[in-house]
């Protein structure tokens, strides 16, 4: 009886087994979550160079005699420029720039009224600071921009033998277009356009047999209005900031 009651015991949990097995809680696998994405940010500094084309036009006015002409000259141009900018969540981008331009644009007009009165012009260089507004999709960013611009340009009034040569640096104002594109974390290329606009100013010249001045109350006043548009492409390298150029956590998902 006794091995009988063992044996009897014995088989009880054998069967039970499986049953209390089965009651148990089964672990539920929980997978890791998948990596956050990342997208890139525009937020930080740049500094980088440019090259292009530039095209100015001169229109002159005499109010004394009437005489009126314009001249148009085209160069190469090249240059720095250098700024910041913060993105907003979204993608809208606002950022500030300063950039300066050289450039060597010549012409020279024969006056109608004074045919031995040669006048010629050479832009110089040209200066913007601005504003920029944007809108990024990741690694590409399209932006206007407009501020207040300076230029330098050369002056020369000749009679035979008698030459009057000065430099004008006038204040404008400018807006432009353009977009960029990051290559990698640290690099990116742009392509713009530029409008530049210098109003009218008056520059008073006296030429005669003897001397040619330029300044002050003079026998041929000159009114000087003048545009400019620039074309450039040039490249950033980027710094500064919390992830400029780099990557920057926007959502995990789950």
């Amino acid at each position: 009886m006794k091995k009988l009651s063992l044996a009897t015991l014995g088989l009880a949990a054998l069967v039970a087994a499986p049953a209390m097995a089965a009651d148990l809680a089964r672990p539920v696998y929980k997978a890791p979550p998948p990596p956050p994405v990342y997208v890139f940010s525009w937020t930080g500094c740049y500094f980088g160079g440019n090259v292009g084309g530039l095209w100015v036009n001169k229109e002159f006015t005499g109010p004394v005699f009437g005489e009126s002409f314009s001249a148009d000259a085209s160069s190469w141009v090249g240059g720095v420029q250098g700024g910041c900018n913060y993105q907003f969540a979204g993608g809208w981008v606002v950022g500030i720039q300063a950039d300066y331009d050289w450039t060597n644009a010549h012409a020279d007009r024969v006056s109608v009224l004074f045919p031995t009165l040669t006048e010629s012009f050479t832009a110089r260089s040209v200066a913007s600071v601005t504003g920029r507004v944007g809108y990024a999709w990741d690694r590409f960013l399209g932006y206007v921009k407009g501020g207040v611009a300076w230029e330098r340009d050369d002056f020369t009034f000749a009679f035979p033998g008698v030459i009057a040569s000065f430099g004008d640096t006038r204040t404008g104002w400018t807006v432009g277009i353009g977009g960029e594109y990051a290559f990698n974390n640290w690099l990116t290329a742009f392509v713009e356009y530029d409008y530049y606009n210098f109003g009218s100013t008056r520059d008073n010249v006296v030429c005669g047999p003897v001397a040619c001045f330029v300044g002050g109350p003079g026998l041929l006043p000159f009114d000087i209005k003048e545009t400019k548009s620039v074309v450039k492409v040039g490249l950033n390298v980027l710094f500064g900031g919390l992830g400029y150029g780099g990557p920057g956590p926007v959502a995990a998902r789950y």
